[in-house]
């Protein structure tokens, strides 16, 4: 990674940083990995503004010089069996060019920065099982599968859209 990778709490209200989002999601987005199909549209104009009218919402963006190399969308919900917040890293976005060069660790260590800011009691986050080396990046980071008790196996994620 070169020196000059930096990584900060991004300003949705920031016209740099919110097309800088914008493109790094839908460049995920268009990735198999995140789907293979481009954000629609009106999701690239309203996201930016979506995500700034909300408070539990923070993005961290991570630029190489001057060009966004690094997204990870995040979202604070909150553990009732601990009744306090929790931050699920909701995207992690590292450009091809920019990958295996740690610059995740550094972008979920912010993560982490701001979850422990907020007061939050975990971070989570769901991956494909498929996709080997974001598993692997997220454990070293800490990150593990889910369970209460072993006979009940861990935690399954699951969708129903509307």
């Amino acid at each position: 990674m070169t020196a000059t990778v930096r990584v900060v709490l991004a300003d949705y209200r920031d016209a740099a940083q919110a097309a800088a989002l914008v493109e790094l999601l839908d460049g995920y987005a268009r990735d198999p990995a995140g789907g293979g199909t481009p954000l629609d549209a009106e999701v690239r104009a309203a996201l930016p503004a979506a995500l700034a009218a909300r408070p539990q919402a923070f993005s961290v963006l991570a630029y190489d010089g001057d060009r966004p190399v690094g997204l990870v969308n995040c979202m604070e919900g909150f553990s009732t069996f601990a009744c306090k917040p929790l931050v699920n890293v909701h995207d992690v976005v590292v450009l091809a060019s920019h990958r295996g060069q740690r610059v995740a660790q550094r972008m979920l260590a912010c993560v982490e920065q701001e979850a422990r800011r907020r007061g939050a009691c975990k971070l989570t986050l769901e991956v494909l099982s498929g996709n080997a080396p974001a598993l692997r990046a997220y454990e070293r980071e800490g990150f593990a599968n889910y369970q209460l008790d072993p006979a009940f196996g861990h935690a399954v994620f699951l969708q129903k859209k509307l």
